[in-house]
């Protein structure tokens, strides 16, 4: 075996720190792994890492010779044989399909050009359909600790070359649980992004509206290192998307930003009937509740329906939509029990998706509203771990129950992290997952490193012990408050500029007595102008203060037309916020309206003819 088994990617990194070269060690690596292992499709042979060893050279090159600009210089990984990568051929687990491509998948680019290499392709169920790793004519991948268990899937050999140590990360899919499920069975980190956080292009579709390409990594630090260098905007992915510049601050507390305190876990969990992993759960539990985090019990009924959707309704059509063609003509060549669940697409009818896609929404509605005072979501991994003789004689149903707390997320729109949560009785692994709203994978990779810091495991089925995982800093938007006065008051014309901005209105209060409020003139739609004056010249004007994320600020601030501006208001209890002021210039010709008290009072006037009796103070 590789004297590399078990490194993480700081591993690697002080290697190559201390004199080591790509040549020697990825050579020795790829001399040390079993070419029949059933975990891979296909390895690098002596011309192909020749060949990867001069692309590394160039992109070497390209960045002046500084490994310090490549992360991730002469760092081995593999991918699952669903997204293409150049030298290697793509077969999605179908030898018929297989094809060569001309291209690096987006991902595998993006990684390429951090200075990794990819030295093989891993095994999965055919055409990433299938949880349970055993849905392949290249064989089932068993379980790294027990190899009667099955691996998970559909990223089934993505997995078992990490959880042997063989790489220190791989690529999978997920769909209704690839990354995380066969992260569960293997005491392994399986990073599920938000949808369009990295890209899919030059990956085999499996459900595309669904699909994220994931990670499968020792720690939580290697998986979010990774995750920075894959994450980005692609514009030749349809379903990429870019971050937004700010998360809601109002809404269900698992779509807001901030740290993770309140975490949602099933009221009564489904576990099939096997008790060591319900035992598993239950002593996982014990530990967190002494972790500084509320859980709270909760119904799961919207999302287990929710997941139910994926299987049972008409997003099968979605898989039929991938391979239609190669159905067609080559249907023969596929997996069975893979083509049978392909074939239930003629089931559903176009009338039938758009009636799944309304209860869809409709059970997102309920989502939102029960998790509305929750961060995030803890739920067993996997509920039960079948070993392949089962699974092979019941294949559809033990599929169906592996992906119990899986298959949901994706279509919430959820990003998810499946960490190691300790061992069963039996000695195999067991794994949690940490569920929450879109956007907020950092703080999933936060509250995650906290608890394995509390509760390490091993790394993988290796023996080598986590090192600490160092989260970052405490996650948090910064925010900034503003005193608005008028045409930006709850209900007046300008404030969708607050709302669509995610800003909460805080409090309606007012102005210290040092202010007189004017109408300027020949503005559209009217606005007033806030006027700091002497001590006994003025009144206090009401004002509402909303709060609005930092990185929104900039962009509300530009729409504000001359002469107002933003400044600093003071109210009536001493506070200094940032407010609407007028440059001096923009009185002349403005009327005073001080004596309506505020800016509502003054439009109501106008609309009821009684604007004349505004009386200054």
């Amino acid at each position: 075996m590789p004297s590399t088994l078990g490194w993480t990617i700081k591993d690697w990194q002080n290697a190559y720190k201390e004199g080591a070269t790509p040549e020697s060690m990825l050579g020795e690596l790829i001399t040390g792994l079993d070419t029949t292992d059933v975990a891979w499709i296909s390895l690098l042979d002596g011309d192909g890492l020749a060949s990867a060893l001069a692309e590394l050279a160039q992109t070497l090159e390209a960045a002046g010779g500084d490994r310090g600009a490549l992360p991730l210089y002469g760092i081995p990984f593999a991918a699952k044989d669903n997204m293409d990568a150049k030298g290697f051929e793509t077969t999605a687990a179908c030898p018929a399909f297989g094809y060569t491509p001309e291209e690096d998948a987006t991902n595998i680019a993006r990684l390429k050009a951090a200075g990794a290499v990819i030295i093989g392709k891993t095994n999965l169920d055919q055409f990433a359909t299938g949880l349970v790793g055993t849905r392949s004519p290249y064989g089932a991948v068993p379980n790294s600790f027990k190899p009667e268990v099955v691996s998970g899937g559909s990223s089934s050999g993505s997995a078992s070359v990490v959880a042997r140590g063989l790489v220190p990360f791989s690529l999978g899919t997920d769909t209704a649980g690839s990354g995380r499920v066969p992260a569960g069975l293997n005491n392994l980190v399986g990073l599920k992004p938000t949808k369009g956080l990295f890209s899919i292009k030059g990956v085999v579709p499996a459900c595309r509206s669904l699909d994220c390409v994931s990670i499968f990594a020792l720690t939580v630090n290697d998986a979010g290192l990774l995750a920075d260098a894959m994450a980005g905007f692609d514009a030749g992915d349809a379903f990429s998307r870019k971050a937004p510049y700010a998360l809601p601050l109002d809404g269900p507390a698992i779509r807001r930003p901030g740290p993770i305190k309140r975490l949602a876990i099933p009221e009564h969990p489904q576990w099939f009937g096997d008790q060591q992993a319900e035992a598993a759960w239950n002593t996982a539990i014990s530990q967190w509740r002494q972790q500084d985090v509320e859980l709270v019990p909760l119904d799961f009924s919207p999302m287990l329906e929710l997941a139910a959707l994926l299987y049972e309704g008409p997003w099968v059509a979605e898989r039929h939509a991938a391979v239609e063609s190669f159905m067609a003509s080559h249907g023969s060549a596929m997996n069975p029990v893979v083509k049978g669940i392909i074939d239930n697409a003629g089931k559903f009818s176009a009338t039938d998706t758009f009636n799944a896609q309304y209860r869809k929404e409709e059970l997102l509605r309920q989502i939102d509203e029960l998790l509305a005072d929750v961060d995030a979501l803890l739920v067993p991994t996997a509920p039960t771990a079948p070993t392949i003789e089962a699974v092979n004689n019941d294949p559809v149903t033990l599929n169906s129950q592996l992906g119990t707390y899986t298959n949901f997320v994706n279509l919430a729109d959820f990003s998810a992290l499946a960490i190691p949560a300790g061992f069963r009785d039996d000695g195999l692994p067991f794994g949690i997952t940490l569920i929450s709203g879109a956007w907020k994978d950092t703080e999933l990779q936060h509250l995650a490193c906290q608890w394995l810091n509390a509760h390490p495991t091993p790394l993988g089925a290796t023996d080598k012990p986590r090192p600490d995982e160092t989260p970052g800093a405490e996650v948090s938007t910064p925010t900034i408050q503003v005193a608005v006065v008028g045409a930006h008051l709850s209900g007046m014309p300008l404030n969708t500029q607050l709302t669509e901005r995610f800003s909460t209105l805080l409090e309606q209060t007012t102005t210290s007595a040092n202010y007189r409020l004017y109408a300027l003139p020949n503005t559209t739609p009217p606005k007033p102008g806030l006027k700091r004056v002497a001590a006994g010249k003025g009144q206090a004007i009401i004002v509402e203060v909303w709060e609005m994320p930092a990185s929104a600020f900039g962009s509300f601030v530009d729409l504000i037309p001359a002469p107002l501006g933003i400044g600093n208001v003071e109210l009536a209890d001493g506070r200094w916020v940032n407010g609407f002021i007028c440059e001096g210039y923009g009185f002349d010709g403005a009327r005073d309206v001080t004596g309506f008290g505020g800016w509502r009072a003054y439009i109501t006037s106008l609309k009821s003819g009684n604007s004349g009796k505004s009386g200054k103070a």
